[in-house]
């Protein structure tokens, strides 16, 4: 049996890697999204200042532009885990969250609280996205 050809993705539109993993990796029909927080991509600083809406609509919008890169959309999602370092807000995270993945089906999904996330981030969120 052949093992899948395996790929990095990689876009500027997203912060850079800052350690030894890509932004996804592309393997066999599968798309696996690295977890992504609130850093501005052009100049890598935390947006939103503790704003978890803020933070939020930026982790979103990189993660966005990691499945664009890789010719993905959202409704090919299969599953997300959203980490949080106070699940008080997860009802202002997922009312976010809903703007990007509430229509169709929506992808399976964990919510976890974390005890903290890099940077000092309030949220990070990965997926798993089928493109075959």
């Amino acid at each position: 049996m052949n093992a899948p050809s395996v790929q990095a993705i990689t876009t500027a539109s997203a912060p850079a890697p800052v350690g030894p993993y890509n932004q996804a990796v592309l393997a066999g029909g599968w798309l696996y999204c690295s977890g992504q927080i609130a850093l501005d991509p052009t100049n890598g600083v935390m947006v939103g200042q503790g704003d978890v809406e803020a933070e939020t609509r930026q982790v979103l919008s990189n993660l966005m532009a990691v499945l664009t890169a890789a010719g993905a959309e959202p409704r090919q999602v299969i599953r997300t885990t959203v980490y949080l370092t106070d699940l008080a807000d997860f009802q202002r995270v997922n009312a976010l969250y809903g703007e990007i993945f509430g229509d169709g089906i929506s992808p399976a999904r964990a919510c976890v609280q974390v005890a903290a996330l890099p940077k000092g981030g309030r949220v990070e969120i990965d997926c798993v996205a089928w493109l075959g």
